[in-house]
């Protein structure tokens, strides 16, 4: 059975506040917060060999906070956020624009920030729903994209490519927040990008979305992050029930389109999470909630569902915790 908590419960390594539509295992709750717990690690000082008292060595800078939300999730647009710093002051980095930037407005007021905050974009492809045209001309003037050189001719066509791009082929940096590792997944004719982010925090996030199919590679791309999003796109027979048009369906189902929840499912049992997994991508027409959840049910961490059209609600990636340990006094 599927881990369930009310608002304002602890479950694990998270806890679940007043606030968010979706909870864990897909329970409504109320719009939310949900947080993870840190450890503190002591301070080292430098010892001279001198008898002289040692100056204490000065502490390394802290890493910056980091949280995750998912802004809205569905075939109709997909965008989550990464918020580098505190509530009051922070940076952000989407990964993909596919609502309209009207809109994006609206969702990021909702978690108490704004569009002028973004620094990057990351992109796993251009769908349309991973990538609205809009931000072509409404992206903050100092903010770029980043996606992978494949995609730059595309990019091009559609005006993307003409705001501040980079392109990678392999892993590189944000400032700040840490180091992105590609891994390149089939998907229509130009592939798809799924991402590990490995936190300056010491934590590790997975996305990956729009898969088509699993593979060794993403399996050791992935394994053991601590927090995993990933698609969990249909329920086979509700899609082969559907009036979807074959050649759709042959699409979605055929090795380049999206994940099963059961084929979801498997790719999360290989990866092992050990905090986290946040299920994307679910279709409206050929899937649930409650059916996706079903099919994670025997991961032994949390598993939440992400709202098709609001926020989910900040996930705070601060420093590793287990998800075991028993909540502050």
């Amino acid at each position: 059975m599927p881990v369930r908590a009310r608002a304002g419960e602890r479950t694990g390594g998270f806890s679940l506040a007043p606030g968010s539509r979706y909870g864990l295992c897909g329970m409504p709750t109320p719009r939310s917060l949900i947080t993870a717990r840190g450890r503190t690690t002591p301070v080292q000082t430098m010892l001279f060999e001198t008898p002289e008292l040692a100056p204490r060595a000065a502490a390394p800078a802290p890493p910056s906070p980091i949280a995750f939300a998912t802004l809205a999730s569905s075939s109709s647009g997909n965008a989550s956020v990464l918020r580098v710093g505190t509530p009051e002051n922070h940076r952000l980095v989407l990964i993909d624009c596919g609502v309209s930037p009207r809109r994006t407005r609206a969702l990021l007021a909702d978690l108490g920030t704004g569009v002028e905050r973004i620094d990057d974009v990351v992109l796993t492809h251009l769908d349309q729903d991973h990538c609205h045209r809009g931000w072509a001309k409404s992206l903050p003037s100092h903010a770029r994209f980043r996606l992978l050189r494949r995609h730059l001719a595309r990019a091009r066509r559609s005006g993307i490519a003409w705001r501040k791009t980079e392109v990678f082929e392999q892993s590189f940096s944000i400032p700040r927040l840490g180091t992105v590792r590609p891994t390149v997944m089939s998907h229509d004719e130009l592939g798809v990008v799924s991402f590990r982010f490995d936190l300056e925090s010491g934590v590790s996030l997975g996305y990956a979305t729009d898969l088509g199919r699993s593979s060794d590679v993403l399996e050791r791309a992935l394994a053991g992050v601590d927090v995993l999003a990933i698609e969990s796109n249909y329920c086979p027979r509700l899609q082969e029930l559907s009036d979807r048009p074959a050649f759709v369906k042959h699409r979605i189902t055929g090795g380049f389109g999206h994940l099963s929840n059961q084929q979801s499912a498997e790719l999360v049992r290989a990866v092992a999470p050990s905090r986290a997994v946040i299920l994307l991508h679910l279709s409206r027409q050929c899937n649930s909630p409650d059916r996706a959840l079903a099919a994670h049910a025997h991961h032994a961490c949390e598993v939440i569902a992400a709202p098709p059209d609001e926020p989910l609600g900040w996930i705070d990636l601060g420093a590793r915790a287990p998800v075991s340990s028993a909540p502050p006094p």
